[in-house]
């Protein structure tokens, strides 16, 4: 079975415009995508179509040649997601968090990757008293935790500074080495990559 992600004949209209038609890519095994556009473009529109918690309004994504119609299930399964929203729950420290999403992972696995993304010393802090840029290190995280096939990501660099930046960049292009997917987006440069990093660009409706 063919391991990959497709959108095919993607089309949206919102009040009475269009964000994209015809939209088609894939991504295999291996791959980094960065979904660019101004605002409004509808990258996160996209992002949540990929995931499946939208639908479009015509055309299909599949998962594993399947439309998700089919393969919703085993999409989730194989999918880590993080929107624009960190979607953590700020009433839990960060450790309680981590083992919220990644409950099979042991104590140290998430001190560990607290610690990979400068929060050592901040994980029995309650996320509420945390900076935003705290907050959101708290959800990227996870990216040291999962055993996700399929990373989307919602501007994941949003609030984190440049030596932040600098590491979650080199862990996506871990993962991408091992034969993990990306797609993402980002207003922030891909900074020193040895990996090409494919652009699908979202420009008034039409696909470049």
């Amino acid at each position: 079975m063919e391991n990959k992600l497709e959108a095919v004949g993607l089309y949206c209209e919102r009040d009475d415009r269009h964000l994209f038609r015809d939209l088609s890519f894939v991504v295999a095994p291996g791959e980094w995508v960065q979904i660019a556009g101004g605002n409004g473009a509808g990258k996160t529109t996209l992002l949540r179509m990929l995931t499946g918690i939208i639908r479009p309004d015509r055309g299909e994504v599949r998962w594993q040649t399947q439309p998700l119609s089919r393969s919703r299930e085993r999409l989730h399964t194989d999918l880590l997601w993080i929107g624009h929203q960190p979607g953590i729950k700020t009433s839990l420290t960060a450790l309680q968090n981590l083992a919220f999403f990644h409950p099979d992972s042991t104590v140290s696995q998430r001190l560990a990757a607290l610690g990979q993304v400068g929060l050592a010393g901040f994980e029995e802090v309650p996320v509420v008293t945390l900076s935003a840029g705290q907050q959101r290190n708290v959800a990227m995280a996870r990216l040291w935790l999962t055993c996700a096939a399929l990373w989307i990501l919602d501007e994941p660099f949003t609030a984190i500074d440049v030596v932040g930046v600098a590491r979650l960049t080199h862990r996506m292009a871990q993962h991408v080495t091992a034969g993990g997917r990306i797609v993402m987006t980002t207003h922030q440069p891909l900074l020193d990559l040895t990996l090409p990093v494919r652009m699908v660009s979202l420009t008034g409706g039409e696909q470049k």
